[in-house]
């Protein structure tokens, strides 16, 4: 059997494969939704069910896409291709086989990053400046004043939408939001849907999706790339970021975008003071205790910071800029207060 005949065979029973290697998600339509190949909860990654497409997949946090063979190798931390094939026959009934398809190099897994790296950069690209926008007045009504100031962020009037049960695309208004690596080359965007009334997000069941390469990348607001970066923070989501840049706009921020990608953040070499802006949840404390450790064996001391509420933006808009500004205070090393403060 090849191994397009072994991927067909398996896309002939998608939802089977997907409940034993991905029991964490569950069907929706003509999909099954999960968090990630690794069977984490979650919605990012989906396989088509049914259709021309049965059996393709693709990680919408990190751009992976693939065929239910390269499910199987990264649901099961396989690396050689023969022990895929004997893992996907084992599931068929199949004989067993002396003989195994050879690696396919070039097959779906080895082509992630590039393409959709170069969507991201396109719909950057496409993007028009943040100020006077609906997206500029949603930041607005999430008490961020000077969302127009960064220029990580963009307005696209018309972002295509596609529902994930349906299959149906329509288009909505986005706040675009730019992945990029150390040396600030774009790998990825976030796209927050709109609702074109301006009454906040658009009403879709996940306004909120990531494209392209994310592992250890961030959407960066306030950061040089040229000049060294000895103290930043660091943190999931981009409005709590965008909370605190509002009451520190001079202190570099990254936005990792999920509880994951902040564990994997990649500091810039030469910082000393990491401040890790933690999510309440217990999937933020994970991630801000592993990027705690990661940060401890690169030698950059890591300093957490608690909002009071649920997040950074909610103390913001609920407690106002100055009493987060008081909280901050209680929490920065003294010589970061000075530089990165207002003054009392």
């Amino acid at each position: 059997m090849s191994v397009s005949e072994l991927a067909a065979r398996l896309a002939r029973h998608a939802e089977a494969v997907c409940r034993h290697y991905l029991s964490a998600g569950r069907r929706y339509g003509n999909y099954w939704i999960v968090g990630d190949t690794t069977n984490s909860k979650g919605r990012s990654l989906y396989v088509y069910l049914a259709g021309p497409r049965a059996g393709r997949w693709t990680d919408a946090a990190t751009g992976q896409y693939g065929d239910l063979l390269d499910l199987i190798r990264e649901s099961c931390g396989l690396i050689d291709f023969c022990d895929v094939v004997s893992e996907a026959r084992q599931f068929l009934s199949l004989p067993k086989t002396a003989r195994a398809p050879r690696d396919r190099p070039n097959g779906p897994m080895g082509r992630t990053n590039r393409p959709t790296s170069e969507r991201a950069q396109r719909l950057f690209a496409m993007g028009q400046p943040l100020g006077n926008t609906l997206a500029d007045n949603y930041l607005r009504q999430r008490g961020i004043l000077r969302g127009a100031d960064h220029a990580a962020l963009r307005f696209h009037p018309t972002c295509y939408y596609r529902d994930l049960l349906t299959g149906d695309t329509t288009r909505y208004p986005a706040l675009i939001a730019a992945v990029t690596d150390p040396s600030g080359t774009i790998t990825g965007v976030h796209r927050t849907w709109l609702d074109p009334d301006g009454d906040g997000k658009a009403k879709v069941e996940d306004p909120r999706r990531a494209l392209g390469c994310l592992l250890g990348n961030a959407v960066r607001f306030n950061m040089p790339v040229d000049a060294p970066v000895k103290v930043m923070a660091a943190g999931e989501g981009i409005e709590t970021m965008l909370s605190l840049s509002y009451v520190m706009p001079a202190m570099p921020m990254a936005a990792a975008l999920s509880a994951n990608h902040l564990a994997a953040f990649n500091a810039p070499a030469g910082c000393l003071h990491l401040y890790i802006a933690a999510d309440v949840d217990a999937a933020g404390r994970h991630g801000s205790e592993r990027l705690s450790q990661a940060a401890r064996l690169r030698g950059i001391l890591p300093l957490v910071l608690n909002p009071e509420l649920g997040d950074f933006n909610e103390d913001l808009r609920r407690l106002g800029p100055d009493r987060l500004t008081l909280s901050l205070r209680r929490q920065l090393v003294p010589d970061d207060m000075a530089a990165f403060l207002p003054a009392s």
